[in-house]
């Protein structure tokens, strides 16, 4: 069996305080250095059970341990998307072939919007996401609880927003709709724009 590999925290493409006054620097360091790298941990910890099931034979633990890998493994990869889906630099409106073809699935930008902020507003914890779905060949939005309850088989999330409490509350108290007015002014759309080109290039 080869030796496994360990996931890891990645580093913020930024400063802790480069988002503010639309993320502070303490919200930044607090789910970026703790709530992510719990993700991580639990994902290793989790990898770490069932590579040992595997090589003994007791599998009294694989259930949770697989539960673990989908959990944890969900929580840390919209993570590390949500980190890269912003920039200080981030905001206005998306561009180009991405552009297009939002106003092609959802009828324009506007549209999309409107919907995308209903999906931050449907769970107490979880995430609105951006996602491509190959089988329909289409962009579409999805409301996903916790980190993976309401996901889409197949689909390939290109941006994704953290609406747990702990993305949030420091800074806008029990305000959510004030927090998504200002990731809208931190997206990186450029980044969200190459996603879309990489995961839909694959199938048409």
């Amino acid at each position: 069996m080869s030796e496994r590999s360990h996931p890891e925290l990645p580093e913020l493409p930024y400063d802790y305080d480069a988002l503010e006054p639309h993320i502070s620097e303490q919200v930044l360091e607090w789910h970026h250095d703790t709530h992510h790298q719990g993700y991580v941990n639990g994902l290793d910890s989790a990898e770490e059970a069932l590579a040992e099931a595997r090589e003994t034979g007791e599998t009294h633990g694989t259930q949770a341990a697989l539960r673990s890998v989908s959990h944890n493994g969900s929580g840390h990869y919209l993570h590390t998307m949500f980190w890269d889906n912003m920039s200080p630099n981030g905001g206005g409106e998306p561009e180009g072939a991405l552009r297009e073809r939002i106003e092609e699935d959802f009828g324009s930008y506007e549209a999309w919007r409107q919907e995308f902020e209903e999906a931050a507003g449907y769970s107490a914890g979880g995430w609105a996401l951006l996602v491509y779905d190959p089988v329909a060949k289409q962009l579409r939005n999805l409301a996903v609880q916790k980190h993976n309850d309401g996901a889409l088989w197949g689909a390939h999330p290109i941006l994704a927003l953290d609406v747990w409490e702990h993305s949030y509350y420091f800074d806008y108290g029990p305000a959510r709709g004030e927090f998504v007015d200002a990731f809208f002014e931190v997206i990186d759309w450029d980044d969200v724009a190459e996603n879309f080109e990489k995961v839909s290039s694959r199938v048409e």
